[in-house]
């Protein structure tokens, strides 16, 4: 099973709105095949394996185990249900990780195989399995996406210089940019407020590390935000939402909230509609803020530059309650990963 997650991570950042699968076939105590879901809407994981195990063509005399991190399909999506092709492959025993929570499956791909004889046995490493797939489980199970915070700040707590200095702060080293890029090239969406699209005019794009650019959005309740920022150049999808239209024109999508409501209460469903199913939120402070003081987070990733001080500027969000999962160090910065208590 750990082999199984190890594969299925292969796929992050392309299978969304899937969740990333692994599955190994094994026999006589020997892997013959190995599968994952590399990307949305091609083959799933437990056909790579199956396919894999029948391209070598090398059966043995005992009977075959599947182990996937993931209970398998049941319904047709862009893909035939899996738990069919188990069936049809004479699979004797699967043992799987987790079940899935998305509805059309959540325990009918096990009844399905149980119904035919096949021994399914479940809950092996299913915290790990989970784990795997906080998004996917986070979306369906809450109906919102997984929203990760992203700050650097220096030594004595500060994002930005004061807002008469009008000069970008820069913060993090060039490992630590390209470890950015490489959490852009893992979400569905990354997001932005208007103050850090005016002050960085940021391109938000994954250029740094191999995998795809999430989709680009910013909150702009007034539309102030000139044609002639990189966010607004057309060259990648962007969604702008704000208080004064609903539009879209080619790679530019405007969606109107109501500027009387609460934002955050709307904003979450929105995205939920569109099935992004996480969201790196890159600032600004306020934004940060808000989403901390309405615990509309999930992890915060705060990069901290252990030697630069500047004495006064705009300082870095408060955290509450919380845990530190992972830290470590890449030159002077420190990567501090952090979970709600």
């Amino acid at each position: 099973m750990f082999r199984c997650i190890e594969l299925a991570r292969k796929g992050a950042g392309y299978v969304a709105p899937n969740p990333m699968v692994g599955a190994v076939l094994v026999q006589d105590d020997q892997i013959t095949g190995e599968g994952w879901h590399a990307c949305y809407g091609q083959a799933h994981a437990e056909v790579g394996a199956i396919g894999m195990a029948a391209k070598n063509g090398k059966p043995g005399n005992g009977p075959r185990t599947l182990y996937v991190s993931l209970e398998p399909c049941a319904h047709w999506g862009k893909t035939p249900p899996c738990a069919d092709l188990i069936i049809r492959s004479g699979i004797q025993k699967v043992v799987i990780g987790c079940r899935d929570p998305f509805e059309a499956v959540n325990g009918k791909g096990i009844e399905k195989l149980r119904a035919a004889d096949v021994e399914v046995v479940e809950g092996v490493l299913e915290k790990e399995c989970r784990e795997l797939n906080k998004r996917f489980f986070t979306f369906h199970e809450k109906k919102r996406p997984y929203i990760i915070l992203k700050w650097a700040q220096t030594a004595d707590g500060f994002i930005a210089f004061p807002e008469h200095h009008h000069n970008r702060l820069m913060i993090t080293n060039p490992l630590s940019n390209r470890l950015v890029h490489q959490w852009r090239s893992e979400e569905a969406g990354i997001l932005v407020g208007t103050r850090t699209a005016l002050a960085d005019d940021p391109l938000l794009t994954n250029r740094l590390m191999p995998g795809p650019t999430p989709l680009r959005m910013v909150l702009d309740m007034q539309l102030r935000l000139p044609g002639s920022l990189k966010l607004l150049n057309r060259a990648f999808p962007t969604l702008v939402f704000n208080g004064v239209k609903e539009e879209k024109q080619e790679n530019l999508e405007y969606c109107r909230l109501d500027k009387n409501k609460s934002l955050i209460s709307q904003l979450l469903p929105a995205l939920y509609e569109r099935k992004i199913q996480s969201v790196l939120v890159e600032g600004g402070r306020q934004l940060l803020q808000t989403l901390l003081e309405e615990e509309a987070w999930d992890e915060a990733r705060i990069l901290t530059n252990s030697r630069l001080y500047i004495g006064d500027g705009l300082r870095a969000p408060v955290l509450s309650a919380n845990r530190i999962i992972n830290e470590w160090k890449l030159d002077d910065d420190m990567v501090s990963i952090r979970i709600k208590e």
